[in-house]
């Protein structure tokens, strides 16, 4: 049996994808971290997310685990890449949405990786085998943190196993990746606010071989039905008959649930329903007012509550134990100061708030608000029907391309970011348009020998050269100075490249975004100060 440590640097209290990725990332460089969860077992048949986003999975890819995943996938990315929306399984195609979720079989300049889908338990395990590999990270399953206490200097949570052992931990920090029923969020007197979906949902895990045996109206990766007696969407969880559904506008509190009926109504035929697993929710918009106390930081799930509709909550869980992972070992492996942590907050916030904005007001479009008179008609009045409907339908376009939500989130305003003084574009949501200003992704590009250029940055600060003139000697010794893990890569070679990114000297953070660009820095040592939060603003810009 693992022993319990009495102190550690890092206690992620959840083990969850939140915990997990925050675990990679400080476990990966060495950081000692203990991660408690409580969940012994991972559910295949309650897989609730299923899109691994394309930054995800360039996260993965970071990690080495891209591939890995998508070996694991029970369905493969060129199986389907489009979301439909039909009467019914047997019914009629009303229209589609190709490419969706960044789902694609060809590759693509803007990202490293496409999405794929995938059941949350498999890339939970995943995840769970990948920190198992790493020696500074101990895992205590079936273990729960049931207290948290924090306090200036560290914080002290009781750890309580199922059988009802207790133990004490002491940690310099702590990850609260516990979810919304967790206790970190009331251990540092964080509040939710937001509000909830206006129509509650079952979800359903079930098998039909006849849907295997049976031509389907199209093949698509998500089957939205816009059926006459059921709404809702649903689609494989493999190709060997294991399918998930959401049926929308189902009460189970206050009417009589009956789960094979409601597939059947989905479907559209009276077809053999297994059901595996039964699940009632409703959809939450919520976020917390604050990120940290003192020593514990909310992650993931404990600081914001996002709808599905997009696939963004799992993915935005990932993008927060990154963000905060990468800091919080600068800070232990003593290259950055602490209040290089309070950028956390100032990054992550205005991106949760956004993207739960952006899937909640999908909550106004769900499947029944788009029924309407006999959709299956076979008539010229229900080709019309179909084709007005497959129109209004058209307001769904931004829950499914949200490249520019996706990939196009950036930290202009971060205290720990230097603008440039150019014009920084609009937020957009469906359309991405690569920036390399100050705070963005770092647009991604494939260079001339087929590598992706992510795979040439450092695992710290990156400072990339484009123009063969631009010195990087001034930034190179600031960085030896302060000890930042720093490499330089010259890409002059790579046409077009310095024109794309607008500078000759681009720096690259560990999470893939830019924290400045120009040419020769006014000051090199007050610009390496200010990307590790150890400098206050100045003039940084070129004069």
């Amino acid at each position: 049996m693992t022993a319990v440590p009495a102190r550690v640097p890092v206690l992620i209290a959840g083990g969850g994808p939140s915990g997990l990725a925050a675990a990679l990332e400080l476990g990966r460089r060495g950081i000692e971290v203990l991660v408690v969860e409580p969940r012994t077992t991972l559910d295949p048949l309650r897989p609730r997310a299923k899109t691994t986003s394309v930054r995800t999975m360039e996260h993965l890819r970071r990690w080495g685990l891209a591939d890995r995943l998508r070996a694991l996938a029970p369905l493969p990315v060129d199986h389907a890449q489009d979301v439909v929306f039909c009467t019914g399984l047997f019914g009629h195609e009303i229209t589609r949405f190709p490419e969706a979720f960044g789902l694609t079989t060809e590759r693509r300049d803007e990202f490293a990786e496409p999405g794929q889908q995938a059941p949350q338990p498999l890339v939970e395990q995943l995840l769970r085998d990948a920190v198992g590999e790493l020696p500074s990270v101990t895992v205590l399953i079936g273990w729960r943190v049931v207290e948290v206490t924090d306090g200036p200097t560290g914080a002290s949570a009781v750890l309580q196993r199922a059988d009802g052992e207790r133990h004490q931990v002491t940690a310099d920090w702590l990850l609260g990746c516990d979810g919304s029923s967790g206790v970190t969020r009331r251990a540092i007197g964080a509040r939710y606010a937001g509000s909830s979906g206006t129509l509650p949902n079952v979800s359903i895990a079930f098998r039909s071989p006849q849907l295997e045996q049976r031509e389907l109206c199209a093949v698509g990766v998500h089957y939205w039905v816009i059926g006459a007696e059921r709404g809702g969407l649903m689609g494989r969880l493999d190709l060997d008959g294991t399918w998930w559904a959401i049926v929308q506008g189902v009460d189970a509190e206050t009417e009589q649930v009956d789960p094979v009926r409601l597939v059947q109504a989905l479907v559209g035929a009276e077809v053999d329903v297994e059901v595996l697993a039964t699940d009632p929710w409703s959809a939450r918009m919520l976020l917390v007012d604050r990120y940290r106390g003192e020593r514990v930081f909310l992650v993931g799930d404990a600081a914001h509550l996002n709808p599905p509709w997009g696939g963004h909550g799992f993915n935005t869980c990932v993008g927060d134990a990154v963000n905060l992972g990468w800091k919080l070992a600068a800070v232990l492996r003593g290259w950055a100061p602490e209040c290089l942590l309070d950028s956390y907050q100032a990054e992550r916030r205005p991106v949760a708030e956004r993207t739960i904005a952006a899937a909640g007001a999908q909550e106004a479009f769900l499947a029944p608000s788009f029924a309407t008179g006999d959709l299956d008609d076979e008539s010229a009045d229900g080709v019309a029907l179909r084709a007005a409907v497959a129109r209004a339908l058209q307001v769904k376009d931004p829950e499914f391309h949200s490249l520019g939500l996706v990939l196009g989130y950036d930290y202009p305003g971060s205290p720990v970011v230097v603008p440039d003084g150019l014009p920084v574009p609009e937020p957009e949501l469906v359309t991405f348009r690569p920036s390399a200003h100050p705070g963005a992704r770092l647009p991604h590009t494939w260079l001339p020998d087929g590598r992706s250029l992510y795979d040439l940055l450092g695992a710290e600060f990156t400072l990339l050269r484009l123009d063969r003139a631009a010195a990087t000697e001034g930034l190179a010794a600031a960085a030896a100075r302060r000890n930042v893990p720093f490499r330089v890569v010259d890409l002059e070679h790579v046409p077009g490249l310095r024109e794309r990114y607008g500078a000759d000297l681009l720096l690259v953070r560990p999470d893939q975004h830019v924290a400045w660009r120009g040419a020769q820095p006014v000051d090199a040592e007050a610009l390496l100060a200010r990307v590790v939060g150890a400098g206050e603003m100045a003039d940084l810009l070129l004069p």
